[in-house]
């Protein structure tokens, strides 16, 4: 069994839930493992892009968790970036 975390976070909400899993566990299974989705019923484990501390993972179905791995859930972008810069500078000028 290996040790791991499911990391989650609103703006007026974060959950990091730890738990054992067996090796060989994906960061898929982990995040369904978790029970994450009972505190935010909005995350769909199939549809939500993650990361291990940050790095964005392409498969979650097929990356294999090791100790200490932290599962991020990601959530989507309301507004692209750099749209949000230029706004931003139209405000300030």
């Amino acid at each position: 069994m290996i040790r791991v975390e499911v990391a989650y976070a609103r703006p007026d909400k974060q959950e990091i839930i730890s738990l054992k899993v067996p090796a060989g566990t994906t960061a898929l299974e982990a995040v369904k493992q978790s029970g994450i989705m009972a505190v935010f019923p909005e995350v769909d484990p199939d549809n939500t892009d993650m990361g291990i501390f940050g790095k964005a993972i392409k498969s979650p179905a097929a990356h294999e968790l090791r100790e200490g791995d932290r599962v991020e859930l990601y959530r989507p972008l309301k507004i692209d970036p750099k749209q949000a810069r230029l706004n931003r500078a139209k405000k300030k000028s």
